[in-house]
């Protein structure tokens, strides 16, 4: 079913949903009940260039378009609104990566800011102009709509001066923020402006002995040197630190949205107080919950644990990851590869029930706020997990054999008429290579799992060559019914009897997979064939226990 609703009809659902997104737009529109909407609703991302860009980063973007686009359901398009994705390349760098080649390359450059680092890739002319492009060049994949920001270009070009001026005008403000948030050692050395040294080009974290906001100047001493210089804070001479650094941003760009991680909450609160002493009015956002590693530990661009945009794509699609990211914003997710196959199905599981429902389920649905109100209409034959199970099962190496299987499931369907589903068949075989593979083990049945065994293979011999899964499914049903073992009394079976209970799937997934888990039974043998699952079932009749 489409979603044909008109605009008002559409607004007036989105004003009632409660889907994430359509919440956080909501504040928005009640920021502007007294002020009144301004000309652009300015919406931003910040990134730090330090490391190569991490899920974490994408993830911002994508949520933060979410959020802009039920906004402009919301206002029915008539308010303009940006996304600016801002990248603190200015910032200095405290350490060298762990993530990066020709790391004794850097060493000399610490303290340097980032677009003054050598790039250890050798492609771009500085660290932070790699890692700005390695962001861009996903973004741009995505498609999203954004205006990049660089940290290096508004300072230098005098887009910041007026704030900085400001914040010199107001430094004990400023400081009078700030300096509560301290420990008592970092009280004596702490400044919200740091200038950048004229000599030796690293960014300095000194007092300021005096300010001087009529000239625009600070006045610092070289603590290696003894050497005493006037800066000025025009023109890229110097930088904010970086929560000073965030409220400027705020209020000279007039930023009126901007999501940050649970981490940052106190760190909110500071730059919005910041923000407001120069003038400026902080942002609405809410605070979402750190991404973990497989050890639980927060994602870290300079340690390159976790998984990588680039390593997700290479198992699976853009909109995949989208959808994780849709998914309770507010819960700590774990991003790993093991995330990824259940990431894929849930995608298309909704994909495919998007059309079914009415218009307001559609506005709950994550692949609406995914695809910003137009997903797309056709979803895939065979889920992500069954490919990785038929993979297992046939030991395919290539798409060619994969699709042998497919065809014969589905005749109609081939890699030319579903370039989607031919995709995710790459996408199988590669997982399945690196992941599902190496941790393939296979055990022998024991006594009952090998008569149950026996008894599936007579009933799937008695079947016609045609059966579908739902058939084929009552048969490995039927044979695990009589079996005490595999009885489960919270579980009522056709003729009122106990069900069946899992323990029966997972010992057909260890002892003829060689997995601790599979798809529905009867759709992967639909798929993958009687007679093929016939052979697994007699080479695992052939494996005996040591």
């Amino acid at each position: 079913m489409d979603f044909a609703a008109s605009p008002a009809t559409l607004r007036d659902l989105a004003l009632e949903s409660n889907a994430w997104p359509f919440e956080e737009a909501r504040k928005l529109l009640k920021r502007f009940e007294t002020s009144g909407t301004p000309e652009t609703v300015v919406f931003e991302t910040g990134y730090g260039p330090s490391g190569l860009p991490h899920i974490g980063t994408f993830g911002e973007v994508a949520r933060t378009t979410m959020v802009r686009h039920a906004f402009e359901v919301l206002t029915e398009q008539k308010v303009a609104t940006t996304l600016i994705c801002f990248s603190d390349d200015v910032d200095g760098m405290r350490k060298v990566p762990d993530n990066v080649p020709n790391r004794e390359l850097l060493v000399p450059h610490i303290g340097k800011p980032l677009t003054r680092v050598p790039d250890p890739f050798g492609t771009h002319e500085s660290f932070g102009h790699h890692n700005n492009a390695m962001l861009r060049r996903f973004l741009d994949h995505f498609g999203f709509d954004y205006d990049f920001a660089s940290a290096l270009d508004y300072y230098t070009s005098g887009r910041f001066d007026e704030g900085l001026v400001r914040m010199l005008e107001r430094y004990d403000d400023v400081m009078g923020v700030m300096l509560p948030t301290l420990r008592e050692e970092r009280r004596k050395t702490y400044s919200p402006i740091l200038p950048i040294h004229p000599e030796t080009g690293i960014v300095m974290q000194v007092p300021l002995e005096e300010i001087h906001a009529d000239r625009a100047t600070v006045v610092w001493t070289d603590p290696d040197s003894g050497k005493r210089f006037e800066t000025s804070v025009t023109k890229g001479g110097c930088k904010a630190q970086w929560k000073p650094d965030w409220a400027l941003r705020w209020a000279v760009l007039g930023v009126d949205y901007e999501m940050a991680g649970k981490d940052h909450i106190d760190n909110v609160k500071t730059s919005s107080q910041i923000c407001q002493i120069l003038g400026g009015r902080p942002p609405e956002g809410f605070n979402y919950e750190l991404f973990l590693d497989d050890r639980g530990e927060k994602i870290s661009k300079s340690k390159g644990n976790g998984i990588s945009i680039d390593e997700w794509l290479t198992y699976a699609s853009p909109e995949s990851l989208a959808f994780y990211m849709f998914g309770k914003p507010k819960a700590a997710k774990r991003m790993f590869f093991d995330v990824i196959p259940k990431a894929v199905d849930d995608y298309y599981q909704f994909l495919s029930a998007f059309q079914r429902q009415d218009p307001k389920q559609q506005l709950q649905n994550p692949v609406w706020h995914i695809h910003s109100g137009q997903p797309p209409q056709k979803g895939i034959e065979v889920p992500f997990s069954m490919l990785l199970n038929l993979v297992s099962a046939s030991n395919a190496a290539n798409k060619q054999t994969l699709w042998g299987f497919i065809t014969r499931y589905a005749p109609a369907v081939t890699p030319e008429s579903d370039p989607e589903l031919d995709a995710l068949v790459g996408y199988a075989i590669r997982y399945y290579d690196d992941f599902v593979k190496p941790q393939k083990r296979f055990r022998a049945p024991d006594e009952v799992e090998r008569q149950a065994l026996q008894t599936l293979d007579a009933k799937l011999a008695n079947l016609p060559p045609e059966a579908d899964a739902s058939e084929i499914q009552n048969a490995v049903l039927d044979v695990a019914r009589p079996i005490e073992r595999y009885q489960d009394p919270k579980k009522t079976g056709p003729d009122g009897g106990p069900g069946v209970s899992v323990e029966w799937f997972q010992a057909l997934y260890q002892v003829l997979l060689g997995q601790e888990k599979g798809p529905r039974f009867g759709s992967f043998v639909a798929l993958y064939g009687i007679g093929e699952t016939r052979l697994l079932i007699a080479e695992a009749l052939g494996r005996r226990s040591d």
